[in-house]
């Protein structure tokens, strides 16, 4: 036997389509029951019952309760970010389920992957940051440039403040097939458009709509020439 982690493992949980579709759906975020996993997967209440048992013995889920109702989500910004690179891999070299439309649109434009907003308009943000030394790209890692600290609490995000999760973290965006920004930075900017009303969750979906009057001000706020 081979040491070093368990690839294969990992990946026959992942490539079940049932489960793949379950984990996709968590993507958004959002805690959701067994019943909503198994509508998300086309399969009965049983099977999927069974299928998040695997899942959760694969350590790609958290379970919380409330009240009567069991809520299953990922098992943290990890777990995401692998299904977002997969998400990816797919898109380039696999074939395509469905024909692109209006709905694929708006999720290429601007979507939540599980904490942080993707899409074309977080990898164009990213850019901006970049492009200013505002955040500093060294291969594939992101940290925070000189004048970051300064730069963020101008608009309420304290970057300083310790947490177990990095502040900056690159996330392979799987439309745009370059990195967008993720970590506790890339979560607090997600907040910052919801709270400010940029943008709003289509529900029932990932997708994250931005007013026009919106998208020009998370631009000109993150264009880190304020």
């Amino acid at each position: 036997m081979r040491e070093g982690p368990d690839i294969a493992r990992i990946a026959s949980l992942v490539g079940d389509p049932a489960r793949a579709n379950m984990l996709t759906a968590l993507m958004g975020g959002t805690a959701l029951t067994a019943s909503e996993l198994a509508h998300e997967a086309g399969v009965s209440l049983p099977t999927a019952s069974s299928h998040l048992s695997k899942l959760m013995e694969g350590g790609l889920l958290t379970l919380a309760s409330q009240g009567r109702h069991r809520y299953y989500g990922l098992a943290g910004p990890q777990v995401a970010g692998m299904i977002e690179a997969i998400t990816g891999v797919a898109a380039a070299v696999g074939p395509q389920r469905v024909r692109p439309g209006p709905r694929d649109a708006a999720m290429r434009a601007a979507r939540v992957c599980y904490d942080h907003l993707a899409g074309e308009q977080a990898v164009a943000m990213l850019d901006r940051l970049v492009g200013k030394k505002v955040l500093i790209r060294d291969d594939k890692e992101i940290r925070l440039g000189p004048s970051a600290a300064a730069h963020f609490a101008e608009i309420g995000i304290d970057v300083e403040s310790k947490a177990r999760r990095p502040v900056c973290r690159a996330c392979l965006d799987w439309s745009v097939r370059r990195s967008h920004l993720a970590g506790t930075l890339g979560a607090a900017i997600l907040d910052k458009i919801l709270l400010e009303k940029w943008a709003r969750r289509e529900k029932d979906s990932r997708a994250v709509i931005f007013s026009p009057m919106g998208k020009q001000a998370f631009e000109t706020v993150f264009s880190a020439e304020r």
